[in-house]
């Protein structure tokens, strides 16, 4: 059986048990193991990490917080459901960091940089082949972050990395749908572009219409759910 500890790499090594059961469980649901709606049962969950059940009561307020948990009343805590108006906070601020980002990217960046963003898109075209949403997500951060850090902007980086966590669970489900992944491509190769030739206004607009496109498939998702499930709440 994986315990709570062998789950995490050595950053966890020494953190409060809390706080690595808090790590697990928050890796689960941001990657979809965990499915929305999911119960997390204490003595169940108690059991398969090899804990007490004080650390999984405390690591459940702590995503509770996060607004991955959701406490529902004669059901106890359940995986929040991905809302709309949840969608819309975080990529209303993403669709603002990206485009500023961009902007200072085709001011600041350096031909190697360039290159290595060049090799990004093609690993993330190749990602896709491999049908694996967890690789392909991880494929599509590591382009988007070549070019945060390219912005030289220190709190711009910093801003971005404090909402990737709640940005991946998004993205992870944009990616699922399989049919969407040519347009990604496409999508990324005209931002590659405008980047590469320091076009600003139209990589800012190239970024802009990329998170739209996402967002309006992930509401396309929540309206399809809502219609075969019943309504799912804020």
């Amino acid at each position: 059986m994986k315990t709570a500890e062998n789950r995490q790499d050595n950053a966890n090594d020494y953190l409060p048990l809390r706080d690595v059961v808090f790590n697990t469980l928050r890796g689960e649901i941001l990657k979809g193991e965990m499915k929305p709606g999911e119960r997390l049962m204490e003595i169940h969950l108690a059991d398969r990490l090899g804990v007490s059940r004080t650390p999984i009561r405390e690591a459940i307020r702590m995503l509770e917080l996060e607004g991955l948990v959701t406490m529902v009343p004669r059901r106890g805590a359940q995986v929040a459901q991905i809302s709309e108006k949840g969608l819309k906070d975080v990529l209303e601020v993403r669709r603002a960091l990206d485009a500023l980002a961009m902007e200072l990217a085709c001011g600041r960046i350096t031909q190697e940089e360039i290159r290595e963003l060049r090799m990004a898109c093609d690993r993330f075209r190749e990602a896709t082949k491999t049908e694996d949403p967890v690789q392909i997500a991880k494929a599509d951060v590591a382009l988007h972050d070549r070019i945060v850090q390219a912005s030289r902007n220190d709190k711009l980086i910093q801003m971005v990395g404090n909402l990737s966590q709640q940005i991946y669970r998004y993205r992870l489900e944009y990616i699922k749908d399989a049919s969407r992944h040519g347009r990604l491509i496409e999508e990324h190769e005209e931002i590659y572009r405008c980047i590469s030739t320091r076009d600003q206004e139209a990589g800012a607009k190239a970024i802009r219409m990329h998170i739209y496109n996402q967002e309006q498939s992930i509401l396309n998702q929540i309206q399809q759910k809502k219609t075969d499930n019943g309504p799912i709440k804020d």
